[in-house]
Formats: structure tokens, C-alpha cells, sequence
């Protein structure tokens, strides 16, 4: 039992320690429940990820044509390896007419964007709702021992009972923990999305054609 209040104070430390990063690294955005050391930015611009000329009005359509589409959510793939699909990018863009390649590259672009934001925005938000999750659990875990203690301080316990209770603390305790490790793992996501935009845009803006 002494062995399994100190895994539950360990890990239950652990996730506070995530959580209270928050204020000191997130600050800027006003959310103190942000639980990752990664700063939290819920939206992107587009002048964070493009250094090309300014995107016409026109480009927001991109998805009214359905081979720009289907290039797009092959681009935003992130099983699809980020050279592979700069290498796309500079095919699709050689083999259109000289004059339809910046209108359908800025098009490409504003596509890639709108996708990969709100894939990150989605990322972000589940990050959000998971670590309430965890709080809590932590929570709830932390009233499951104190009354495992309490059952097992009574000098009448049923020994099995005792037995069991353990049992479900520990695997909950170690359920905890594993979602406190998969956690840190998932706050690598939006920065991993956000390179990759950054990656698929300047591939985009190198194609063009200079005027």
C-alpha cells in the first residue's frame, strides 16, 4: 500500500507539474489549464508560414475545383513524408500553363492552410478537453486511495474486499500514467503540423513564377 500511495503522489506530481507549466509558458494566451511546456497559439496566420506576395480574395475558393482538392488533402496527409509532398508540389506546378501557375499555386496554397489550421485548431482543442480528463482522474484517484487507506485502518476490513479495491487503485493508478506519458507525446502535434505547413509553403512560394 505504501509502494502504491507513492506511484499515485509520483504520478499525480507529474501531471500537476505539466499543468502549472501552463501560466508560466502559455501566459500570453490567458489560459492557465493549458497543460503542455509547447506555448499554446490557437490559430495561425498566414503571414507565420508565407513570405510570398499577398493572397488574392480569389484563392479562398480553392476548393470549388476538385484536382486542387484532392492535391490538398494529399499535401495535409502527414503519413504522406513531407519531401514526397514537396516533390508534388513542383510537379503539379510544372505542368500547368505559364500563366494559370500563380492564380492556381496561391489557390494550392490558401487550401494546404485552411486544412492544416484547422487540423491543428482540432489537435489543439482535444489537447484542452484530455487534460481536464486527467485533472480529473488525478482527482478522483487521490479519493480512491484515501479510502483504500481508510478500509484498510478499520481492524475488521474483509481482507478480499481490500484485495480487490487495491487491485482496481493500481490499475487505474497505472492507466494514469500511461495517459500522462501519451499526453506528452500528443502536445508535440501542433508544432509538428505547424513545420510541416511551413515546409509545404515555401515549396509553394518557390514555385512561382517571379514578376
Amino acid at each position: 500500500m505504501r509502494r502504491l500511495r507513492i506511484i499515485l503522489a509520483t504520478s499525480a506530481g507529474l501531471l500537476l507539474n505539466l499543468i502549472a507549466l501552463g501560466p508560466v509558458l502559455g501566459a500570453a494566451n490567458n489560459d492557465p489549464e493549458w497543460p503542455c511546456v509547447q506555448r499554446k497559439v490557437p490559430e495561425l496566420s498566414v503571414g507565420q508560414v508565407w513570405n510570398g506576395p499577398d493572397i488574392p480574395e480569389a484563392a479562398k475558393n480553392w476548393n470549388t475545383e476538385e484536382k486542387i482538392e484532392d492535391l490538398v488533402g494529399e499535401l495535409a496527409a502527414r503519413r504522406n513524408p513531407l519531401d514526397v509532398a514537396q516533390k508534388r508540389i513542383v510537379e503539379y506546378a510544372a505542368a500547368l500553363p505559364k500563366d494559370q501557375v500563380n492564380d492556381k499555386l496561391f489557390e494550392l496554397f490558401q487550401g494546404v492552410f485552411d486544412t492544416l489550421n484547422r487540423e491543428r485548431e482540432e489537435v489543439i482543442s482535444g489537447i484542452s478537453r484530455y487534460a481536464g480528463r486527467q485533472r480529473d482522474m488525478a482527482t478522483d484517484l487521490r479519493k480512491e486511495a484515501s479510502a483504500v487507506d481508510a478500509m484498510r485502518a478499520k481492524p475488521d476490513v474483509d481482507p478480499e474486499e481490500l484485495d480487490r479495491q487495491n487491485e482496481r487503485l493500481t490499475w487505474e493508478t497505472r492507466i494514469f500514467e500511461e495517459r500522462v506519458q501519451s499526453l506528452s507525446y500528443v502536445c508535440e502535434v501542433p508544432t509538428i503540423i505547424e513545420q510541416r505547413l511551413y515546409g509545404l509553403s515555401k515549396t509553394i512560394g518557390q514555385s512561382m513564377i517571379k514578376k
